[in-house]
This record gives structure tokens, sequence and C-alpha cells, in this order.
């Protein structure tokens, strides 16, 4: 069971390094640094430079306006009040948000000190650059998040097979109350799940481009709306004829050839073929029979749109080396 988070442990180791480092440089209020640092601690490692580059940006802003406004005004709560009401917009017109707290933390030590020396503002800069970059430093190191995601496609893969698996034996069985509701409510939860953890991932190299996993699980998500259109179908199936048993028999096929490095290229062809063969047949001779035919022809439509979901986005990869896995 894991009691202690990656996170709040590089906080825990973080924060005292940079006080330490603080009073080593002999700076002022050392304890800054440290709640810089815990302030600057992401989860992923792009998040973390955004953040330290907003913040040191944001804390030169504040430097500015704070010196500006406290040698015109003076040195009083009040003035430090007006300094936030001209440098809160600014920060926010140029998405700078994460810097607010942390720079306006800064600028009370001017206010202390009464004085805004070159010295002093060395100071609080040093404070920043100091705590950010030991948070940018212990970022270095991200646990992988490829076996998770790797186990998410492999539950992905098998919860379709096992749903395809079904709605072939519910048309074969003439089933028309094929539900699986907890199935379906499972797979959307662990597909929610790996977007997540595939971001994260993707967040977490600079150089090294890990899109492919996000693509994979916004693909599969694609799917999952198709299946879901697909259940519904059966809800209007009536009777189980000669046209019901192939189309029963081909998504059984779907099934047993549904893997990450299949292109559906083959099944897709199949599939025309098949359309190609139910021309030939028998007309509908009833009403039940012309209308369960024209549910059926949808369900194949859906089919079809499953299929091109996998070979739209197979058309991109290298099947000799598909990345990461």
């Amino acid at each position: 069971m894991k009691i202690i988070g990656t996170r709040t442990l590089k906080t825990g180791i973080g924060a005292p390094i940079s006080m330490i480092l603080a009073a080593v440089f002999g700076l002022k209020y050392a304890a800054a640094a440290g709640i810089i640092t815990m302030l600057s601690i992401q989860s992923t490692k792009r998040e973390s430079i955004q953040i330290a580059l907003k913040r040191i940006a944001a804390c030169v802003l504040a430097l500015v306006i704070a010196s500006i406004f406290f040698n015109i005004f003076g040195y009083s709560p009040v003035v430090f009040g007006l300094y936030l009401v001209a440098f809160i917009p600014i920060t926010a017109k140029f998405k700078m948000e994460e810097g607010i707290i942390v720079s306006s933390v800064i600028i009370t030590h001017l206010l202390v000190e009464k004085s805004t020396s070159a010295q002093l503002i060395f100071n609080e800069l040093a404070l920043m650059v100091i705590g950010v970059s030991t948070a940018l430093f212990l970022n270095l190191y991200m646990p992988s998040r490829e076996n998770l995601i790797k186990e998410d496609q492999k539950y992905i893969e098998e919860s379709m097979k096992k749903i395809l698996v079904k709605m072939s034996a519910a048309l074969k069985e003439h089933n028309s109350s094929f539900a699986e509701d907890e199935l379906f409510r499972e797979l959307e939860d662990r597909i929610k799940a790996a977007k997540k953890r595939a971001y994260k991932n993707l967040n977490n190299y600079l150089i090294r481009d890990m899109s492919y996993y996000v693509e994979y699980i916004e693909m599969r998500r694609q799917q999952l709306k198709t299946l879901k259109r697909m259940k519904e179908n059966f809800r209007r199936f009536s009777i189980a004829d000669e046209h019901t048993i192939i189309v029963a028999d081909f998504t059984e096929k779907i099934s047993m050839d549904f893997y990450e490095k299949n292109t559906a290229e083959g099944l897709l062809k199949e599939m025309e073929d098949l359309r190609g063969e139910f021309k030939s047949m028998n007309l509908p001779s009833t009403r039940e029979e012309f209308e369960n035919r024209a549910m059926l022809y949808q369900f194949l439509n859906d089919l079809e749109q499953f299929l091109l979901i996998k070979f739209e986005f197979m058309k991109n990869i290298d099947l000799e080396n598909i990345k990461y896995r």
C-alpha cells in the first residue's frame, strides 16, 4: 500500500534543501525559498517548467511594480494593497496567475524592510531562483506510467473483445435484451483513467514524443462510442434470419482479429465483400423481415465505423515499431 506519494516525498526533501541553500548564500528570509519549492513541485515535468518560468517572470514584474509604488507612496499596508490592485490584473492578462501568491510574499519582505535597495531586490530574486530551481531538479525524476498505460491497453482491448463476442452470441441466440451495462461502465471508467495517465506521461517527456498513447486511448474512446450505439440496436432486432447469422459470424471474426497492431484494412475489405453478398440474397418478404434487415444494416454500418476509426488511426503508425510498446 502506497503511504507517501512521490510528490509529497519531493516536497519534504526539496523545501529544507532550498532553505539550507538560501542560508548558505547568506540570503534573508531563507524560509521563503522552501515555501517556493513546496508550491513549485508539480505532477509533470512540463508543468513544472511552465510554472517555474511564470513565477520568475511574475516575480520580476512584482518587484518592478512594488518598487515604483513604495518609492512614490511609501511603505504601508495600503500601498501594498495598491500594488495588488495593479499586479493581479496584469499577471492574469499574461496568464501568470501561478506567480501571484509567491511573488506577493516576496514583496512583503520589501514592506517589512522598508527598502527597495539593489541588494534586497537581488535577495528576493535569488530566493525565487533557488526555490523553483530546486523544484525543477527534483522533478527531473518522474515515475514511469508506461507499464500502467500498457495494462490499460490490455484491459481495454480484452473488454472490447468480450463485448464483440457477446454481441455475436446475442445475434445468434436472438437475444434482443443484450445490455452488459456493467461491462460498458467499467470500460468507460478505465478509458477515462487511461486518458489521464497518458496525458501525464506525455507531459513528463520534454524531448521524446509520447503522443502515441494519448492518440491510442482517444481512438479506443471513439470506438467505445460506436459500441454503445451498436448496443442500442439490439432493442430493435425482432428475428434471427440468415443475414443475422452472417453478421454475427463477422462480428465474432472482428473480435478474434482485435489487437493493437491490426490495421483493420483486411476486415474492411471483408466488410465490402459481405455487403456484395447481401445484395445477391433474397429480399425480405414481410414487414418484420424488412424492419429487422434495416436494423441489421445499421448495425453493419456501425461495425464499419468501428473498423474505420482504427484504420484511420493506424495510417500514421509505423507497424514495424509501434512506439513505446
